[in-house]
């Protein structure tokens, strides 16, 4: 069974051209860390005016709290995120950053879906 994933947080504005090289060419090792947690079809979005970054992805998993908790047990995957997290601001009331009992994004609900044929 395949799961959808949205989430959201905030881009600081000093760090944005920083943020957009290292997206340019994100390390191997954490996108093989993704895969090996069957997480497909990972996008993220920025909306400027909010400083908002929308990360959405696929599942494809059977267990997904397993499969986040091995990803952020990747010490590659840890390392990016000490590179990333100085450069977002939570929507997460006590989050400390990611991999944390608290997630660092914010998780966002389905309220419609569209699978037209192609």
């Amino acid at each position: 069974m395949s799961k959808r994933v949205c989430q959201l947080i905030k881009l600081k504005p000093a760090a944005e051209a920083e943020y957009r090289a290292l997206h340019a060419a994100v390390w191997p090792g954490v996108l093989a860390a993704l895969a090996r947690a069957h997480v497909t079809d990972y996008s993220i979005h920025y909306y400027a005016p909010l400083q908002l970054l929308v990360a959405t992805f696929k599942y494809t998993g059977a267990d997904y709290e397993a499969d986040m908790k091995r990803v952020g047990e990747d010490p590659e995957t840890q390392r990016w995120w000490k590179v990333t997290d100085g450069m977002q601001e939570t929507l997460v009331d006590g989050a400390t950053g990611s991999g944390g009992e608290v997630p660092w994004w914010a998780e966002g609900e389905e309220v419609f879906r569209f699978e037209g044929k192609a």
